[in-house]
This record gives C-alpha cells, structure tokens and sequence, in this order.
C-alpha cells in the first residue's frame, strides 16, 4: 500500500486510456476546477509514477483491453477505481467531439458528479479470465477453420468439384479425395492447416471437459439441460462468476442483451432488435444451444415447446424470435439451477400447472 494516502477524496481523475499513452484530467471535487491534464505511458511503471504515493483519488477509466490490470494496479496503489461502460455513457461513446483529452475531463466530470452516471462495471477475477481464455482461443481457432473450409469449397466449385457435406472435423479427410488435381498444389497445405486446426481444437475440448469436471461443478450441474455442453456451461459460469449479483434470475437475459431495446416516447413504441449489450460469446454460445433444443434432435422439454409454440405464431421472423426467446429462457433457467442447486426437471411449469389445476 501507498503511504501518505487517506481515506477521504479530494480529487477526481478522469484517465483515457490508450494502447501507448493516456489522457489524465484531474479536478478539484469541491470545485471542479481543472488541476491537471497530462499524459502518461501505458505501462505499469507510468502508472505507478503517477499515482503511487498521492493523496487517495477517485479515478474514472473506461472499460477495455487494459482497464483491467489498470483497476488493479490503482487499487493496490489505494484509489477508488469507477469503471466506466461507454455503451451506457453517449456522452462520451457517440460524442462528435471526440477527443481524448475531453473524453478524461468528461470521465472525470461525470465520476465528480455521481458514478453511478458512469454506469460502473465489475471486472472478473483473474482466475476466471485466464480460463476465460480458454475457451476464447478455442473460438478463435474454430473461426479461423471454418474460413478456411469456406475458402476450400469455394475454391473447387469453379473447376467443377463439390466436397461433400461433411462435420467440419471430418472435412479435411473428405475434401483431400475430392478436390480437383490441378489445385491440391494451392489447397493442400490448406487441408493440413484444417488438420492440425482441429487436432488442437480437441486439445482445447479435453482441457475444458476436465476445467468443469475438476474445478467447476457448477458447471457441470447446469449441464443436465440437453443442449448445454461443457464448453457453454464454463462460459456461463465464468462471465457470470458471482450467481448473487442478481437479485433474481430474469435479471440475466437483460445483461446478456437478449431483451428488446426500447425507444418509448409519448404513443410511440416501435419493436426494436435486442440490445446485444453484455458477452457476444456468450449469447452467440446460449443462441447455438437454443438452436439445438428447437431443432429436429432436441428433446421433449418446457423449453422447447415453449419455442414451438412462438414459432406456430407465425410472422417473417417467428422462428428467431423464438429462438432468442428460448435463449434468454435458458439463460435464466441455469442461472436459477446455479443459484439454488435444484435438479432440472425438463417438464418443471407443465407439472406445476396440472398440479395448480388439481
């Protein structure tokens, strides 16, 4: 800890962060008058020439690549740290006077007046990021394959080939018999890359199938709904991390976006697309498994027919509808399974229904 700090906040600190350097505006927080603006290099050692050793502040900082170890490090140093969301602040995320100099002093107005006009995010711990990171590398090496596939049928279909349709583990070994001779001097190394793309993502499946056995069995429990595998269950429980921050279940769909924005104003209110706020991997993830559970190998359950039942509406975008609905469903669902430990009972409402009726 720093010395020479105290417990009482006489400045407020707006820090924009940049990949090399960062915007810093401190303000008095009775006043508001401007004390300092100046730069400072994005490394841990700049920071802590600045910061280490000072009179305790209120510093405001956006979230992004480097928020975190930059809320770390300022807290360490004893600082109150708001992390900032710019989906929430316009002021600043659709400003069309951006600049990074007014984009600190802006950070560091709003934190003077009330934070929570920041709209404050919380970090995950750095357990959960590393594992996190797991199963993001493993995302990333499925779309660098499945571009690569897409390049390969693209390629024969001018020379009049056709590789079969396959599973994207089996497409090397299939496309190898059928692409034409005059390109396997082009597309060979490529089927290799696609090879060993997904030997090394069966590596990442072993190491995420043994992550939930072994250290998450909250994972595994919410596994028990047929379209949740490992690899969405970890992700659920990692980007969620702490099941008591909600102070109840249908909270989830909204932070992970899945709800319809609205831009209600007098008689006015149009149907808008969902929010998309909160992790894309994450929905992108939940929105597979629903896709699953409404398909032609998803068992009987509450959700499904649920999905059935908006799909049978009708309308040009019934079944994604339903689709994003069961997906926040089932977002709730596991976050209600996490949170009180109870067995999933695929028919729990029917069952509860003709229970109420008798």
């Amino acid at each position: 800890m720093a010395k020479n700090i105290t417990s009482e906040v006489e400045v407020v600190c707006g820090l924009d962060l940049g990949d090399k350097v960062s915007r810093v505006c401190g303000l008095s927080k009775t006043s508001g008058e401007v004390l300092e603006e100046s730069r400072i290099r994005m490394t841990p050692a700049g920071m802590r020439g600045r910061f280490e050793g000072v009179r305790r502040m209120r510093v405001a900082i956006e979230v992004g690549t480097h928020s975190p170890w930059v809320k770390e490090l300022l807290e360490e140093l004893g600082h109150e740290v708001i992390v900032a969301n710019p989906r929430k602040v316009r002021l600043i995320g659709e400003s069309r006077n951006k600049d990074d100099k007014l984009d600190a002093e802006r950070l560091a107005r709003l934190a003077r007046v009330d934070p929570l006009l920041l709209s404050p995010v919380r970090h995950r711990g750095k357990e959960a990021r590393v594992d996190l990171g797991v199963a993001r590398s493993r995302d990333a090496l499925v779309k660098v394959r499945t571009d690569l596939i897409n390049h390969v049928r693209g390629s024969v279909k001018p020379f009049g080939g056709r590789v079969k349709k396959c599973d994207a583990d089996a497409f090397a070994r299939v496309a190898h018999d059928t692409v034409p001779d005059v390109l396997r001097p082009a597309l060979e190394p490529i089927l290799e890359t696609i090879a060993s793309l997904t030997e090394k993502i069966h590596q990442y499946d072993k190491q995420i199938k043994k992550m939930v056995e072994e250290r998450y069995p909250e994972a595994a429990h919410v596994q028990h709904i047929k379209g949740v595998g490992y690899l969405t269950a970890l992700v659920y429980v990692l980007v969620l991390e702490d099941p008591e921050r909600f102070g109840k279940s249908r909270e989830v769909g909204p932070y992970l976006g899945m709800v319809p924005a609205r831009r209600a104003s007098g008689n006015s209110d149009p149907k808008l697309r969902i929010t998309k706020g909160g992790d894309p991997f994450l929905r992108r993830l939940l929105v597979n498994a629903a896709h699953y559970i409404l398909g032609p190998f998803g068992e009987d359950c509450d959700l499904r027919r649920y999905g059935l039942r908006l799909q049978q509406r009708g309308g040009a975008y019934a079944k994604q509808r339903a689709v994003i609905a069961v997906a926040r469903k089932l977002a709730v669902l596991m976050h209600r399974l996490w949170i009180t430990g109870e067995v999933y009972e695929p028919f729990y409402n029917q069952n509860k229904s003709e229970l109420t009726a008798a």
